[in-house]
């Protein structure tokens, strides 16, 4: 990709740029932003609180809401705003704009500001409503359509919100649920997600974007692949013993690994814009693999999550969320500076939380801190260089 600055001049028959407000004519264009933006302000909530310079709060106090809030906050946004946004051309039919857009994001704001006051019940309320009114929006274009082939993507939504009430009553304590447990469970559903997604796209968007390569697809490991992951699901659902857990996880990690081999990452590196999808999905053969590890007590379980959330969920989110924005705006796919600097910015920030405390135990904090900046950076970064493309119209007059 051209990693050029724009020409001083601009000829006087260039297409001008798109004027008017665009935010709720597609499902990515808003969810993105407020998960980008979301994204970018609560971590350093969380650091802060981390570091013992916020006073306790009956809600955010303990790792327990930062946990929750990347899971269903953000991660669950950008979900949302992708299936929208994709589901509408698997089905060809209309998926939400407008004003139904409009409160379906609403309901995702306030979830997020409830989470901060004490009223619990009205969060989880929120964030119920959140997720089964995009699994409706989600399931009628795909009825109307007999597009039965994604149905389960709809599941996987109602199967999200599930979780998450449940987690919302378990801190109310309303309901008998190890609350790690719960969290870990959502991990394996947003786990899943990705992978079914990755296995879409990423080939494709390679022999696309990369002339001469050809990702290769072995039939059984692109059923072990998922298989591997709703096998983990299974056993974190049932409560296994960790040997299993164990067990199954090193399958995964093995399986995930050989799946990236074949689709020829290291012949991606001059193109950003294709490099990202397979860094983030090596992370999630990294985070199996540390699972598989911790399992057998070798490594703290947390560098298997952060492998999990900060390399894999940060990366192909912020990779699948500047490809659709600039293609569904009617964009040329070209990164510039500020998508490298998030790219790049992302991966050291899964580093820094990942193998920094492992090489480092003593500077635990320093490599928190360190994750979180960059993470933040990373974000911000997307956040204003991406709201003049997600609320301005298609480039090239298009709907959407």
């Amino acid at each position: 990709m051209s990693m050029t600055s724009p020409p001083p001049s601009i000829s006087p028959h260039a297409t001008p740029a798109p004027t008017g407000f665009a935010l709720w004519n597609l499902g990515f264009r808003p969810l993105y932003l407020l998960a980008g933006l979301f994204a970018t302000l609560s971590v350093p909530v969380w650091m802060a609180q981390y570091a013992g310079w916020l006073g306790a709060h009956a809600i955010i106090a303990g790792p327990l809401w930062h946990a929750h809030e990347m899971l269903f906050g953000y991660a669950f946004a950008v979900i949302v705003g992708f299936l929208f946004t994709a589901g509408r051309n698997w089905a060809n039919q209309p998926t939400p704009t407008g004003a139904t857009l409009a409160a379906i994001a609403a309901l995702w704001v306030a979830a997020r500001v409830l989470a901060l006051t004490p009223f619990a019940l009205a969060a989880a309320a929120a964030d119920t409503a959140f997720a089964l009114a995009a699994a409706v929006a989600l399931a009628v274009p795909f009825i109307r359509s007999g597009n039965r082939r994604n149905y389960f993507f709809v599941a996987l939504l109602l199967g999200l919100g599930l979780v998450n009430l449940a987690f919302h009553l378990g801190m109310a304590g309303l309901l008998e649920l190890p609350l790690q447990r719960g969290l870990q469970v959502g991990l394996d559903l947003v786990l899943f997600i990705m992978v079914v997604m990755a296995g879409r796209v990423i080939p494709m968007f390679t022999m696309n974007g990369v002339p001469g390569v050809f990702c290769a697809r072995l039939p059984w490991l692109e059923r072990l692949a998922p298989g591997s992951i709703l096998a983990l699901l299974a056993a974190d659902v049932l409560g296994a013993a960790d040997p299993v857990i164990g067990a199954v996880a090193l399958v995964a990690a093995l399986a995930h690994a050989g799946r990236l081999a074949l689709w020829r990452p290291w012949l991606t590196l001059k193109k950003p814009i294709v490099w990202i999808l397979h860094f983030a999905y090596a992370w999630i053969a990294v985070a199996l693999a540390l699972r598989a590890l911790a399992a057998f007590d070798l490594v703290p379980p947390s560098l298997a999550i952060h492998a999990l959330t900060v390399g894999a969920i940060g990366g192909l989110t912020l990779g699948m969320m500047t490809r659709t924005s600039l293609g569904h705006t009617g964009r040329a796919l070209q990164t510039g500076r500020a998508e490298l600097f998030c790219y790049v910015a992302i991966q050291f920030a899964a580093l820094a939380r990942v193998f920094l405390p492992l090489a480092f135990p003593s500077f635990y904090l320093q490599a928190i801190i360190a994750s979180g900046v960059l993470w933040s950076l990373a974000f911000g970064v997307f956040t204003v260089r991406y709201w003049p493309i997600l609320s301005r119209p298609r480039a090239d007059g298009k709907p959407g």
